[in-house]
């Protein structure tokens, strides 16, 4: 009989926890952590089966990387543990219908990786970065002012949490206001495949929901591309559409994946952190008066401590290239290994009682935006000033907003809290 979300036997030993089983997904976060705790215990990685899905072929397999130490080797050494051989951000190889839309340079190596970041980093000017930091404040602001009207009790991930990294992602595209909501839907379904909410509830349609949710976001953003060509403005699309760098160019396949790659990367992610940023503030209200005693003198800790324990992205896929020995264990040419950050952001080797939310921790380096390396987040600079100037925001004009129980997303990829009530 098939086990549905939130029907569990108890984790007793390494024997209960199958990581390619999507119900271990829906397990309570307790659960989650005693699990990636017995795996982190053992002497080498444990190898899964992989997760079956209705659109890419089962694979031979994969060991589960989850100490921190693997994980930063792996990612130091992208020569050895390849993204493109199949893609990142899935463990089943990519089928090419996929990689039309989500085969952005998160799924490739150098030299093709090289190319488009040296292409699309270069579009990122400090001046468009600067202009862009600036519309954090005022947009903060604005979704504080919406917060005070809503009143208590409305949900903080949506009215909140959500608004700001999708309006400051959507105006440094250029993508217009009316759009936004189309480009959240989109995101939300692509991300949240399983989860029935997000049309999940079928798993034979979740490759067609995938796949028509990227083809609707390359489509705005070929649209808007072409008419920039002929009407450039002072936004990412005009400087990425038109950028000649060095004698190169985005393709239009190329510019519409890396649209998805922003839009995913940048907006939902950054919203995980700041909803499970108010669930640990309000868990913790001991460490939210610590904040609170000198807040810009600690902001940038309690930042890095808010994505460490969010880890929004759970996991990344390489592929080895030839054998290769890391930390004791043998890895042949050809396997699969997974990057399990969630586990590594909370290693007993690295961090003091790694389940303790402490704004003043001075423990790591966190891999909450990937590992070292050449993939490590393009937008991390963005995402920490977001999330500081949201809770700058919010704590200051609504002091004691708490959080509500949680809604978590179904998936295996990403931590995600999909609502979240909050009081005032």
């Amino acid at each position: 009989m098939s086990v549905m979300p939130g029907e569990h036997g108890p984790i007793t030993s390494v024997a209960d926890v199958d990581l390619s089983d999507h119900t271990f997904w829906a397990r309570p976060m307790r659960e989650r952590e005693h699990a990636f705790a017995l795996l982190r215990s053992l002497d080498r990685p444990v190898f899964y089966a992989e997760p079956e899905v209705f659109f890419a072929p089962r694979g031979p397999g994969y060991h589960a990387l989850v100490r921190h130490a693997d994980i930063l080797e792996a990612s130091r050494a992208p020569e050895i543990f390849c993204s493109g051989d199949g893609g990142a951000t899935n463990i089943p190889d990519m089928p090419p219908q996929f990689a039309e839309y989500f085969g952005s340079m998160i799924n490739m190596d150098d030299p093709r990786h090289a190319r488009l970041r040296r292409i699309v980093s270069r579009a990122f000017t400090p001046k468009m970065i600067n202009r862009f930091e600036a519309g954090v404040e005022a947009a903060a602001a604005r979704i504080v002012d919406d917060l005070l009207v809503k009143g208590p009790g409305c949900d903080f991930v949506t009215e909140v949490a959500a608004r700001l990294p999708l309006k400051i992602i959507c105006d440094m595209m250029g993508i217009p206001e009316k759009d936004y909501g189309f480009v959240f839907e989109r995101s939300n379904r692509i991300l949240g495949g399983f989860d029935p909410e997000y049309g999940g509830g079928d798993p034979a349609a979740i490759g067609e929901h995938l796949l028509t949710a990227g083809m609707e976001l390359n489509q705005l953003v070929q649209d808007l591309a072409a008419h920039r060509a002929g009407h450039p403005a002072d936004d990412l699309i005009s400087a990425l559409a038109c950028a000649n760098i060095d004698g190169e160019r985005l393709t239009g396949q190329e510019l519409g994946s890396f649209f998805i790659l922003l839009v995913v990367a940048g907006n939902e992610t950054t919203r995980n952190a700041i909803s499970h940023g108010l669930h640990l503030f309000t868990e913790n209200p001991g460490q939210r008066a610590l904040l609170m005693e000198d807040f810009e003198g600690r902001v940038a800790g309690a930042v890095e401590e808010i994505v460490r324990l969010a880890s929004p992205v759970n996991f990344m896929r390489r592929k080895v290239t030839r054998d290769h020995e890391m930390n004791g264990n043998l890895y042949r040419k050809g396997e699969k290994v997974v990057l399990f950050y969630w586990s590594a952001n909370r290693d007993e080797s690295v961090f003091t009682d790694p389940l303790r939310f402490d704004v003043l921790r001075t423990e790591g380096p966190h891999v909450g935006f990937g590992g070292p390396g050449p993939h490590f987040c393009l937008g991390a600079h963005l995402a920490r000033r977001e999330i500081t100037v949201m809770f700058r925001e919010l704590f200051r004009r609504v002091p004691h907003i708490e959080g509500g129980e949680p809604q978590r997303l179904y998936s295996s990829f990403i931590n995600g809290i999909k609502h979240m009530p909050c009081v005032f």
